[in-house]
């Protein structure tokens, strides 16, 4: 898989976790009549938005990001696609996250109103780095993939040929 991809489907399921625990937030806290917890969790999740902003505000490629991409192994063919796989064995925090804190919803609104936060944070800082990512393959002519790894093992990426350059102007000259 593409790690540009990646870096997208990774933004998109965090936004789809943080507006699934919001709604088992306030269907159960309405529910149990809970207003204070209504009430944290909208808060909480105003400081998480303005965080992620912070935090996703810059428009390069984040330090851990760079490293990653500088240690890429460098492959002189394509590797065997599986985004199923890589999507499960890298996102599966993230899944193990959104069905805890969604169980938890039932009988503690508040922990899925925090979990929602922390997802709320994750899709913002992130949303960005595809574009950086996009850019360092467009200038150095290569495309990143996600390498087969274990899912407790850290990212590894390759480095495989591509086509770079933006040869054709904007008006197709």
């Amino acid at each position: 898989m593409r790690f540009v991809d990646f870096l997208k489907v990774t933004v998109l399921l965090s936004g789809g976790a943080a507006t699934l625990l919001a709604v088992l937030t306030l269907l159960s806290a309405s529910q149990d009549f809970e207003p204070n917890a209504v009430y944290f969790s909208l808060g909480w999740w105003g400081i998480a938005a303005l965080t992620g902003a912070w935090l996703g505000r810059r428009a390069e490629a984040t330090p851990p990001i760079a490293r990653l991409l500088a240690t890429a192994r460098t492959a002189t063919t394509l590797p065997e696609l599986h985004p199923g796989r890589t999507l499960a064995n890298r996102l599966w925090p993230l899944l193990m996250m959104t069905l805890g804190a969604g169980v938890a919803a039932v009988f503690f609104p508040q922990v899925a109103g925090v979990a929602t936060g922390f997802a709320i944070i994750w899709a913002l800082a992130w949303r960005r780095q595809e574009g950086a990512v996009a850019a360092i393959e467009e200038r150095d002519g290569v495309r990143f993939y996600v390498d087969n790894t274990s899912p407790l093992s850290p990212i590894r990426l390759i480095r495989a040929p591509g086509f770079g350059g933006n040869f054709l102007g904007v008006d197709g000259v």
